[in-house]
């Protein structure tokens, strides 16, 4: 029998009726990974031995994975880069030291983009990572591998990253729940840095339950962090029944214009979907309106996006010179062994974000660029809170259609990707709580919706999830590739 597609709560009851073992469930969960790695390239690293510590935490004894850019004390952790693709860290970041002490099993470490900057999948040191739910298309990224291996049933939840949707993009395309929590809900102590205004550590699960399970875990302040938060003592799958009788939700009047008349069928499809969602979502007693939302602002997010996160990015990766960090180069003196191994280490998409980060940080471009980004990023936040002082979520198609196939221009600043495949930034620039869940097919490709809240309300987002995962008829799927 197997048992690594099932939840949480199911897996619990098996280990705790002694139906199966937690050395059972980490080689079903090792040999799944095993069988799929040469066709879907989730894992980087695929544990050979079983490490667990004593708990009596609901995840206790059950399997894993995280995502690899996360630090793992004595097990290889590569940020899927050709720089790092020796470095075994010598500490344990908080979450993964959080999930050990709890008794989760770790089995492996998954693939992302390149240093966490990419939204493909493909630019991973050890190759792309491909939809389970389609071969020939694109899981997302950057926290490719996460999404996949709980897509495909490997293993119940996985620890990933978002800085622009990295997250909620994958689950969407991958057909699982993806949550970001507050910013500084969860430690970011450990994870390598990518832009760290941005950066937040959430997880992967296919029920919204299993991700409070997670987040209950994960969560708390902690003192290598100073921009972590106090734990807000509250017990998140405590709460997910609670009412959400006249709950208001908004979606963005401009975001949906912009596609009335496209010729795409996908993206129309998706959109249609939607709004059918919305009027189920009405029957469980949510209000749901439509807001205006300042165009301009709305087509400035994957700009203003790229300013900031390419320069953060450029700062925060300094230190990968060969040196300190890295695959040492060849020389005959530093500046020459630095050059050898960022010119050797480096994909080019790599190089081309931080020679722009670079050229945005120069002290004469600082106040038109990077300034003038921050500058828009606050006027966004400004809007969503002004927003949420009478609405308690933004509800949104998670994306403008489908996976892409590979080999689509999905970097391109079309009117489809301007603000349909960028508004998740927005949780990012704010801080704010967001989850996408799967809600239906579009030509048998999984489609999602995305639900933001206020800052510090995790608790009520996974409440109002909670509620509508039970319409959405998606819950706990695997997709056709797995188990």
């Amino acid at each position: 029998m197997s048992y690594m597609d099932k939840s949480i709560d199911d897996l619990r009851k098996a280990l705790d009726e002694r139906k199966v073992t937690s050395d059972a469930l980490f080689e079903e969960a090792t040999s799944l990974a095993k069988q799929y790695q040469s066709l879907y390239n989730s894992f980087v690293t695929i544990l050979d031995e079983k490490n667990e510590t004593e708990s009596n935490s609901i995840l206790s004894g059950i399997p894993y994975a995280l995502k690899d850019n996360i630090s793992t004390k004595d097990i290889l952790t590569t940020s899927s880069s050709n720089i790092l693709k020796n470095y075994v860290p010598v500490y344990n970041a908080t979450v993964y030291q959080k999930l050990e002490d709890a008794g989760a099993v770790l089995m492996g470490k998954t693939v992302l983009d390149e240093l966490a900057m990419g939204g493909t999948g493909t630019t991973g040191h050890t190759g792309i990572v491909k939809n389970p739910w389609d071969e020939s298309r694109q899981i997302g990224g950057s926290s490719a591998g996460s999404a996949a291996a709980v897509a495909l049933g490997i293993v119940p939840f996985a620890i990933g990253s978002d800085t622009g949707d990295s997250i909620r993009k994958p689950a969407a395309f991958g057909g699982v729940v993806g949550f970001k929590p507050t910013y500084g809900r969860v430690s970011r102590y450990g994870l390598f840095a990518f832009a760290s205004s941005l950066d937040h550590v959430g997880c992967f699960a296919r029920n919204v339950k299993d991700v409070a399970y997670v987040t209950d875990i994960i969560k708390g302040e902690d003192a290598h962090d100073m921009t972590s938060l106090p734990d807000d003592h509250k017990k998140y799958t405590d709460t997910l029944n609670n009412d959400i009788k006249g709950r208001k939700l908004f979606y963005i009047k401009e975001a949906m214009e912009d596609h009335e008349n496209s010729n795409d069928a996908e993206l129309k499809e998706t959109i249609h979907q939607f709004f059918q969602m919305i009027e189920k979502i009405k029957e469980l007693g949510f209000i749901v309106e439509e807001v205006s939302f300042p165009k301009e602002l709305l087509n400035a997010i994957y700009p203003t996006y790229m300013a900031i996160s390419c320069a953060e990015a450029t700062s925060n990766n300094a230190n990968l010179t060969g040196i300190h960090f890295g695959v040492r180069g060849e020389g005959n003196s530093i500046h020459d062994i630095m050059m050898d191994a960022r010119t050797k280490g480096f994909s080019e998409l790599i190089k081309r974000r931080f020679v722009l980060g670079s050229y945005i940080l120069q002290k004469e471009n600082q106040e038109k660029l990077f300034k003038n980004a921050q500058r828009i990023r606050h006027m966004i936040v400004d809007k969503m809170n002004t927003l949420f002082q009478e609405y308690d979520g933004m509800l949104m198609p998670a994306s403008g259609g489908i996976a892409p196939h590979f080999g689509e221009k999905t970097d391109q600043l079309s009117d489809r990707y301007l603000i349909l495949e960028n508004h998740l930034v927005i949780a990012n620039f704010g801080g704010f709580p967001s989850i996408t869940l799967p809600s239906g097919f579009v030509n048998n490709m999984p489609i999602a919706i995305n639900l933001t809240g206020r800052q510090f309300e995790d608790d009520i987002v996974l409440n109002m999830a909670y509620k509508m995962e039970n319409i959405t008829g998606c819950k706990d799927q695997i997709a056709k590739g797995g188990n």
